[in-house]
């Protein structure tokens, strides 16, 4: 897993949320989202409680937790609409 990857919760109290990775160790994942984990403060999360979702973030977009937010809001965004554009079809 790379830095910058994002991913979604699928267990725990943040199940369903979009997070960044901030470091890999043995142990876990360190993730964020920029409000209720800070980049400061980031999550260890297993492996197994997060999916992939095929994005990247570059370091910019995560460097701070306003960028992070954003650059998350926006991919939440797209995600919902590409999944309504499915439900239509």
């Amino acid at each position: 897993m790379k830095i910058g990857q994002v991913v979604k919760s699928v267990a725990g109290r943040d199940k369903g949320n979009l997070l960044v990775v901030t470091a890999n160790r043995p142990e876990g994942l360190f993730v964020a989202d920029g409000k209720a984990r800070p980049l400061e403060r980031a999550k260890l999360k297993n492996q197994k409680h997060i999916m992939i979702t095929g994005y990247c973030l570059k370091e910019n977009e995560y460097c701070t937790n306003r960028a992070l937010r954003s650059a998350l809001r926006q991919l939440n965004a797209n995600e919902m609409n590409a999944e309504r554009g499915q439900k239509n079809v």
